[in-house]
């Protein structure tokens, strides 16, 4: 866990799908935009603004195990990804790809996504929130030490 350090910023820890964006399910609930762009949810550009007068860093932390199980095409979301990155004002973005059965350390309610963002911009853990609507975004922050917003 990254210490407390005046040169450490705080940050808003945010999930896409669900938070940000508009989910959009197939089936028994996989996330499918068949290349379309990510659709943010009405007033998520203008708060995302808000909380980045106020000084905190923007990081989206997202498991995006299609990819992993070979329902979805890696490429097409990082397309996703560009055009949410030119949308919207955020200073990161983390992804796990692995798929429902892989044991790794990024994807939520595993804090890697989270520690790897507070190591690479300078994020004090201690300051920030995750927000989430799910139970492993919630354990992924609490985790970390982060508060913990269910939106």
């Amino acid at each position: 866990m990254v210490g407390r350090s005046s040169s450490l910023r705080p940050a808003v820890f945010l999930d896409r799908d669900g938070v940000i964006a508009v989910p959009e399910f197939r089936d028994v609930g996989a996330l499918r935009r068949q290349g379309l762009p990510i659709q943010a949810l009405p007033g998520s550009g203008a708060s995302l603004q808000k909380l980045k007068r106020a000084g905190f860093l923007l990081v989206v932390v997202t498991n995006q195990p299609d990819v992993g199980d070979g329902l979805t095409a890696r490429s097409e979301v990082e397309a996703m990804h560009e055009h949410m990155r030119r949308a919207l004002p955020v200073d990161g973005l983390k992804v796990c790809f692995h798929g429902h059965a892989d044991r790794c350390q990024c994807r939520k309610p595993s804090p890697g996504m989270l520690l790897e963002a507070a190591s690479e911009l300078g994020i004090d853990l201690a300051r920030s929130y995750m927000v989430g609507d799910r139970a492993s975004d919630v354990e992924a922050g609490r985790r970390t030490g982060c508060a913990t917003v269910v939106h």
